[in-house]
Order: C-alpha cells, then structure tokens, then sequence
C-alpha cells in the first residue's frame, strides 16, 4: 500500500481481497433508528475488503482448521494471525499456513501480552492496509464461522455488528459455562449497559465485524486494556463517535482443543474498566478520537 508506514514482520503475500461471499442474512437487531445514511451505502466502484483476525494463544490444534473454515464461509478473506510467541507452536503452524494459502498473514509477538493489545495491532493493520471491514473471533471454535455472513450482511447498515448470544436466536451451548459463567456473563454485560449506555446486549464477546473507517477515527493507541475488558472500553469509544451498532444471534460453543484463557483476574479487571469508564461518562461531552488521550486506563 502506498505511503503506508513499516509493518511489524509479517508472512505471505498481500493481495487485494476480492467480493464478499454473498451473506444469508440472520436476524440483524439494530440498536439505530431504521435509516440508511449514504455514507454506510456499499461503494459503487468496488466490492469490500475483509480481514479477519485471529488473535492466538496456544491454538496449535485450532488454528489450522479454523482459517480453513474461515475460508469456507468467507472465502475471498485475507486473514490476520497475531501469536504471542505460543509454547505450543502455533506461531509454526501459522507460518506454514502463510507458505500455503495466498492472503493469510501472521504477525509474531514477543510474547503473552493480552487480547486488548492483539486487537489494537489487528486494527492499526486494517486501518493501515486500507480493508473495509475488519472482523474478529475467538481461535478456538468457541464462535463458529457459519456466522459470518450473518455478521457481514449487518453491515450495509451499521459500522459495528456483534455475533451476540443474548438476543432472540443466540445462545450458548457450551459444557464450560455452568449457571454460574452464565450469571457472571449476564451480569457484566447488563453493568456495561447500564453504566456505558451501550445500546447492545452482548458487550463482552469478541465475535464483531468493525467498519475500518469509523475505527481510524478512534485513538487506538490510547486504548489501555490488555485483556478481556478491551471488548467493553472500544465498543464505548465506538458509541462515542456515533458508531451505529448491530447485533445478528449467534451460538456460542465449546472451544475444540485447548484451555480457556479468561480467569477471575480478567472479570475484576472488566468491572474496574466498566467502572471508571463509566464514572468519567457524564463529564465527557465531545467523541473521543485520536486528538483525545484521556482514555481509561487499566
């Protein structure tokens, strides 16, 4: 891409993403009034540009699999692997995957330094390599990709769709999450409703497609969750600079290999986040944008 700036190191060759896979719309709930302003219209001159990203952690077993599936459902999609230097190998795996599929790239860290911090890097490289959608989900299965049509067909209307598990069609079918992950789940995502005013359900899942654009006004950089409760802060920040939201049902299942990387730590953190976000809400008047350092910190 001309005049962008040097990219960390990187596998595989770039190549322009071509359509979209023609989505099968599920059940889009916007949190927006029914409108369609004309800068949310498809680009007349061009289809789409999708990345995906996989932001990894001992995913050995996932990995390979997982951006076959992607491929599968998004096919003409570059995909982005972010490992944080995993004992398990699958920096390895990823590697071999850029020598093998033409799109897919892999940006080794130098070590476990949290979700919030992967996506960040994941965005800047959207931003930077000019994709129009960016989408995430989990690298363990936990977020089946036969959704992300559903998620990509939500957004001709909005900048950010959620594959949510608490509107009418979502769920979870999951044998880690007893009645009590359950509780706590629904009760951090109606805490940052209440004291974000976010108009979605589903705050604190990873399973979201961003419109690049609107994430190039944010102050990425300003983000200062490394963990879990990034899900929350950059949703606020999207709301704040007139992000129009979405949510499509999805199915949240077991990961198929692996263990689970959120403990207790991760949930206080989240509440702390919500909290002082939350508190700071009513003096902040203007979006926060990249001019705007003040964000929380954590």
């Amino acid at each position: 891409m001309a005049g962008a700036s040097p990219d960390p190191p990187i596998g595989g060759e770039e190549v322009p993403v071509g359509p979209a896979p023609t989505p099968t719309p599920g059940s889009i709930v916007s949190t927006e009034p029914n409108t369609r302003p004309a800068d949310l219209a498809p680009a007349p001159d061009r289809p789409p540009r999708l990345v995906v990203s996989l932001c990894t952690y001992n995913e050995a077993e996932n990995l390979d699999p997982l951006v076959r599936a992607v491929r599968k459902y998004a096919p003409h999609a570059d995909v982005l692997v972010i490992d944080d230097n995993s004992p398990d190998g699958t920096g390895r795996v990823a590697d071999r995957l850029v020598a093998e599929m033409p799109g897919v790239h892999v940006i080794h860290r130098a070590g476990k330094l949290g979700l919030g911090t992967a996506a960040v890097e994941s965005m800047k490289f959207a931003v930077r390599h000019g994709y129009d959608y960016i989408l995430n989900l989990d690298a363990d299965f936990s977020h089946p990709p036969r959704f992300i049509p559903d998620l990509l067909a939500g957004m001709g209307e909005h900048d950010v769709m959620i594959g949510s598990r608490y509107v009418p069609g979502g769920g979870i079918d999951s044998a880690m999450y007893d009645a009590k992950r359950k509780l706590m789940s629904w009760g951090i995502n109606t805490y940052a409703r209440l004291l974000l005013g976010l108009p979605s359900k589903d705050n604190s899942g990873s399973f979201r497609c961003y419109r690049v654009s609107r994430l190039a006004e944010l102050d990425l950089d300003g983000i200062k969750s490394r963990g879990y409760s990034f899900l929350e802060e950059v949703l606020y920040l999207c709301r704040r600079v007139g992000c129009r939201i979405g949510e499509t049902p999805i199915v949240f299942e077991d990961r198929r290999a692996g263990a689970s990387k959120i403990n207790t730590a991760e949930v206080v953190r989240a509440l702390e986040v919500i909290a002082r976000l939350g508190i700071s809400r009513p003096f902040r008047r203007r979006p926060a944008t990249r001019n705007d350092r003040s964000a929380v910190r954590a």
